[in-house]
Order: structure tokens, then C-alpha cells, then sequence
């Protein structure tokens, strides 16, 4: 995401959104010229793939399939339900999407030496991105294993996940949810935009890129935003909050610096404990 961050999906039937502040450039169902859903194939043909050939939805978020996609384009046309409450966790099936309590006190991460002279830097941003989920809940504990960060990519096995720089300017990062696949297990950031994005700390976007890493929803996709509908694959934790840490400024949200709010620290809390 970035300050300058370009375009993200507004709603199922509506357009898509131009905007200073979009946190990428990604797939939506916006209608055709003449008012139309578009095909699937449309959809396919005109969503940015990332640097791994993995395709970018909802701005941030990896479809690592032509499987995975269709499902997210099946999501995005089916008819929206009035679920009205929640920070939300994604689901997969039904359940949450979740780490294993374990695993949740053990997220271990490297930060790739390919940064250059940005490196350290986003180790720096890393941390107190990392840091602002770990003080609301002694349940969630990123490690950072700078050991690995010579080889810092997904198929490093010694760590869960791999932070590595993109040079793509379609967004400033992008992260995963718990249930993806260990080649989709990275952060991608673009430092330059990392840290050129206004009131916008480097620290709270990547708390926002690791919201997603622990499971954590868009807080726009749900009714009350108004727009940016992703679809209904999430559950409900706690009230809807247009300043969350998860909720893009652009979709009605209202904080202009993406800070963690106590309803996010409340969310965090109920789904992995206090």
C-alpha cells in the first residue's frame, strides 16, 4: 500500500475506484462500459500478476491460481449477505483462517538482504509493524531470524514467511492470509513507497500487510462501509470500526494515518486470546 497507493475495487456493481490513496492497483468486478458484470475471462485478462505470477485482489491480497481467482471472482458476483458486525477474520469453508496457538507465538519471518540499502530500514519497520499486534495480545509473537535473511525467499524452510522487495509500482506491499500455501508465504514491499507515503508510518503499513497475515479481513468489504465490497468469506469479531488499522482510508474509512485502534487490539484478542 501507499500514499499514492492507485486503484482498488469499489463494489460488485460499481466502479472501480481512482483515487490518491488506493492501496493497489487489483481485480474487481466493476461493470463493463455498457453497465455489464464482466466474464470471468475479463476479469483474468485485466488483473495485475504479481513478480511470482501470483494474481492481486482486493489490493493487498495474492490469488496464487487461475483456481484461486475464479473463486474470488465467484465470491465478488454472488449477492451480498446483511452481516453487520466485526474486525473480521477471513474463512476458509466455514472456519476461521487462523494460525495454531502454537504457531501464533511462533511467526518467524526474514527480512530479504536484496533491500540493499533499504534494508534496514523495513527490518526497523518490520519490528514496529510486528510489535503493534504483539502488545495487544501475549498470544502473537512474530520472530524475525535474521540467520535466514541471506536467503530470504519462500522456499527457505527455516522460517514461516519471507519479507522481499518488489519494484512494481501497482502497490506498496501485499502479504497472505494463514491458509496460504508456503510458495504464496511472503510480504512484498516497494521501499521507496514504503517510505514516501505521508501520514502513512511505514510501521502502521506493514501492521496492516501483517493484520492480513494473521488472518484479518479488509474491514470495508463489510455493509456499513458502503463500497469496496470484497465478499462474504469473513466472520465477525467486534463492531464495525471505519478507523481500523484494516479498513483503506478510500473506502469511507475514517483515519487519515492508519493507526491501530482499540477495536482492532480487541479483535486481535478474540481471535487468538489475550
Amino acid at each position: 500500500m501507499s500514499r499514492s497507493l492507485a486503484r482498488t475495487a469499489a463494489a460488485v456493481a460499481g466502479t472501480t475506484l481512482a483515487v490518491s490513496s488506493a492501496f493497489a492497483a487489483t481485480a474487481a468486478a466493476a461493470p463493463t462500459s455498457d453497465g455489464a458484470v464482466p466474464t470471468y475471462q475479463e476479469l483474468q485478462a485485466s488483473t495485475f500478476r504479481d513478480l511470482d505470477g501470483q494474481y492481486l485482489v482486493n489490493g493487498d491480497e495474492p490469488a496464487a491460481t487461475n483456481g484461486a481467482l475464479r473463486q474470488f471472482y465467484d465470491a465478488m458476483v454472488a449477492e451480498p449477505d446483511t452481516m453487520n458486525e466485526g474486525l473480521i477474520v477471513n474463512t476458509v469453508q466455514g472456519k476461521d483462517d487462523k494460525w495454531t496457538a502454537s504457531q501464533a507465538l511462533n511467526l518467524t519471518y526474514c527480512v530479504s538482504t536484496k533491500f540493499g540499502a533499504d534494508y534496514s530500514r523495513v527490518v526497523s519497520a518490520m519490528a514496529a509493524g510486528a510489535g503493534q499486534w504483539e502488545a495487544a495480545t501475549t498470544k502473537v509473537n512474530f520472530v524475525y531470524v535474521p540467520a535466514q535473511d541471506g536467503a530470504c525467499t519462500t522456499r527457505n524452510s527455516s522460517i514461516l514467511f519471507s519479507v522481499e522487495p518488489t519494484k512494481t509500482t501497482q502497490y506498496i506491499a501485499r502479504a497472505f492470509f494463514p491458509s496460504s500455501p508456503k510458495s504464496s508465504r511472503n510480504v512484498l514491499v516497494n521501499a521507496t513507497s514504503l517510505y514516501n507515503s505521508g501520514s502513512w508510518t511505514p510501521s502502521n503499513i506493514l501492521a496492516h500487510e501483517l493484520g492480513h497475515t494473521l488472518g484479518f479481513r479488509h474491514e470495508h468489504t463489510r455493509p456499513e462501509a458502503g463500497t469496496c465490497f470484497e465478499d462474504n468469506n469473513w466472520r465477525p469479531l467486534t463492531p464495525y470500526d471505519s478507523a481500523s488499522i484494516m479498513h483503506y482510508p478510500q473506502c469511507n474509512g475514517s483515519s487519515s494515518d492508519l493507526s491501530m485502534t482499540a477495536s482492532d487490539r480487541a479483535g486481535v484478542r478474540a481471535l487468538y486470546g489475550s
